[in-house]
């Protein structure tokens, strides 16, 4: 019998109150309001446990939307993005809430020092026992250069070069400055670690210089499950390096699929196997009991959705304003410095802001999937079977009703068909994808890790 590909399946969040689905926090049924609570947030986490799903990636800006209108009103009048709360500080409760369900957070590395963000990601590497992952982005909002005392945005390719640099850093703090049996807590002995085994990190580089130990002791995977975001080519290369799980935000399928080939072959030039990596692509689920059902959720849905909310979270994507431009005049796309596949592909699908109101009907750019529990399976199987990916990044809509339906109504059938888990695998959450927990060696990271030692044989006198 063949087996059936295993759909991976994450739920997109953001601390914040409106992520991609705007203006969905006015429905009367949702609680985004809260996302400044504890309690808001232990019981998302229960629940996607609850549907077995493999993680929760928590997205996150460091600026604000301000290129629509040239201002922050809208941004403000919609709360697009803007509260949002630092999403490392939600882990620590999610986790103690649950036993399997991982977590990727975002952290943007262009305003972090690589020392001290080890620690961090070290500490919750070890307090979720091995189920943290980083979702890596270098920015893309001048907003957020000028809010942390830089003139402008770091050019696109740079933040990159300064990307691999940070995550060289990374590698000879999380897996070079401990050896493994350097911790020996032995008691007796009073020796907690063996200062033998413990080695000073010493960078000279470019753009960051450390001369320090690692202030953590090995954590279950000791770097954190890579994610990555970046399609451009730059960001393909990087992730080819790097990443262990990408998203992409393809307008179709044949665009997905060219971009799955183009990152498996920069996963070989690499040195790494096609299969390093987990490709994840965004979606938008409504579903209901019956197929009426869930068309009237959607209909029902839709009277609440922003589409000006989602133009203008486009337009900082793309670093256009799109308020300047008539319904149907053609845009002048090409020349900003913001994320660069979008704006390619924006320009590639001819997009107007006719086009893009359109598009951004339930509030956001994801196309929404909406069907009963039977035609969502087949849309998610069309997509892995058609593209390559290996699941979904599913954004929320009404909270928290989106992921109940999507675990009471969907999880269930993609378990009858055979395509999705009835139970989570052991371990840490690197295992689970993996089935290992440390980076295995044909990634760049294990470069530095110390080398074993050579035996000596006594000398024969």
């Amino acid at each position: 019998m063949t087996h059936k590909k295993q759909i991976l399946l994450n739920a997109f969040n953001m601390n914040c109150v409106g992520h991609i689905n705007h203006g969905l926090w006015t429905h009367p049924r949702d609680r985004s309001r809260d996302y400044n609570t504890i309690e808001h947030w232990t019981g998302i986490a229960r629940t996607l446990e609850r549907g077995l799903f493999d993680g929760l990636f928590i997205a996150d800006i460091v600026g604000v939307y301000d290129i629509y209108q040239g201002n922050v009103d809208t941004t403000l009048r919609e709360s697009i993005q803007l509260p949002v709360n630092d999403p490392l500080m939600l882990v620590s409760a999610m986790a103690a809430v649950t036993q399997n369900l991982g977590f990727g957070v975002t952290v943007n590395l262009t305003y972090e020092q690589p020392y001290l963000l080890a620690r961090r990601f070290s500490t919750l590497d070890h307090l979720t026992r091995g189920r943290i992952g980083w979702n890596i982005v270098t920015g893309y909002l001048d907003s957020a250069a000028r809010a942390m005392g830089l003139t402008g945005q770091i050019a696109h390719d740079e933040r990159y070069d300064r990307a691999d640099e940070f995550l060289e850093v990374l590698y000879k703090l999380w897996e070079g400055s401990w050896e493994d049996g350097a911790v020996r807590a032995d008691k007796a002995a009073r020796v907690f670690a063996d200062p033998a085994r413990v080695h000073k990190v010493r960078h000279d580089g470019r753009y960051y210089k450390v001369d320090g130990y690692h202030l953590s002791e090995p954590s279950p995977q000791r770097t954190p499950v890579l994610f990555q975001a970046g399609s451009s080519g730059r960001g393909q290369r990087f992730a080819g390096r790097h990443a262990e799980c990408v998203f992409i935000s393809p307008p179709n399928k044949e665009a997905a699929r060219k971009s799955v080939q183009s990152l498996r072959e920069q996963l070989v030039q690499a040195g790494r196997r096609p299969d390093d990596v987990k490709v994840f692509v965004g979606a938008a689920v409504v579903t209901g009991a019956t197929h009426r059902e869930a068309q009237e959720k959607y209909a029902d849905y839709r009277q609440y959705a922003s589409r000006e909310a989602g133009l203008a979270h486009f337009s900082a994507s793309v670093g256009i304003d799109y308020a300047a431009y008539d319904l149907d005049a053609p845009i002048a796309y090409g020349g900003t410095n913001a994320i660069e596949s979008a704006a390619r592909t924006a320009e590639q699908q001819g997009w107007t802001r006719r086009r893009l109101l359109e598009l951004f009907e339930l509030g956001g750019r994801y196309p929404a999937i909406v069907g009963d529990p039977s035609e969502v399976a087949d849309t998610l199987q069309s997509w892995i079977d058609e593209t390559g990916v290996d699941g979904f990044n599913l954004s929320r809509t009404v909270v928290p009703e989106s992921y109940e339906d999507f675990v009471d109504l969907v999880v269930p059938e993609l378990q009858h068909r055979g395509v999705y888990k009835t139970e989570y695998a052991p371990g840490s959450l690197r295992r689970k994808l993996f089935d290992t927990d440390r980076l295995p060696e044909r990634h760049v990271a294990a470069s530095f890790r110390p080398k074993p030692q050579a035996v000596l044989a006594p000398t024969v006198q």
